[in-house]
């Protein structure tokens, strides 16, 4: 067994997992696995990817939610701003290995995981918002990470049914929510011109800020 002087990294037994993941599931089976194929002891295995079934999901997806953050750091998207929305969500979906995702899914639909989820969504949002150049420090630093968050997770159910060869549908799905939530944000816009409700708004919101964290996480 590999002792800690040569443990491997946390990523390199991720991947060891992952392979074993379409067989076996997103699961304690999995790392045992991936442990086994690497001659890493269990309690090790463990302490590289804790937290079970959804810590594997979890550390899945946040790295990918990584090679997003460089990607989109070494190539902005360019056009129309919902355009540039919409590639970064497309280069995310090209990330992930859709087999591995629905394995995922299943463990983030178990009632003590449902928080995760839409989390780990508004983390994805957060690193987009980022790479935009997002500089809103209030309310709406929170409101854009929830529905962008809800439009991603919308988005990737509907990837994993995709059977267009080149995601075509889930491009024009994807469109769709973005249109919905550019049109509502279009509306409260001009609702807070109405006099006064700008001045409840900020009554009712003005004391909330966006947290000042380092990193890509929210």
């Amino acid at each position: 067994m590999t002792d800690a002087k040569s443990a491997p990294s946390a990523d390199t037994l991720l991947d060891a997992v992952l392979v074993h993941v379409p067989f076996e599931g997103m699961n304690h089976r999995a790392l045992v696995a991936g442990a086994r194929d690497l001659g890493v002891a269990m309690r090790l295995a463990e302490a590289l990817l804790p937290g079970g079934a959804a810590g594997l999901a979890a550390a899945y997806h946040r790295r990918g939610d990584a090679e997003l953050r460089a990607s989109l750091a070494a190539e902005p998207p360019q056009g129309r701003f919902r355009d540039r929305i919409a590639e970064a969500v497309m280069r995310r979906l090209a990330l992930a290995d859709a087999e591995v995702v629905r394995a995922g899914a299943a463990v983030m639909a178990l009632p003590p995981n449902l928080a995760l989820g839409p989390r780990l969504m508004g983390e994805t949002a957060h690193v987009i918002w980022n790479a935009l150049g997002d500089t809103s420090d209030d309310v709406a630093w929170w409101t854009k990470r929830l529905s962008l968050g809800a439009v991603i997770g919308a988005t990737v159910l509907y990837w994993l049914g995709d059977r267009t060869a080149d995601q075509s549908a889930t491009r024009e799905f994807l469109d769709r929510r973005i249109g919905e939530v550019m049109g509502f944000e279009t509306l409260k816009a001009r609702v807070r011109r109405v006099p006064g409700v700008a001045a409840m708004a900020q009554a009712a919101t003005g004391w909330i800020r966006a947290p000042h964290r380092e990193g890509g996480k929210p």
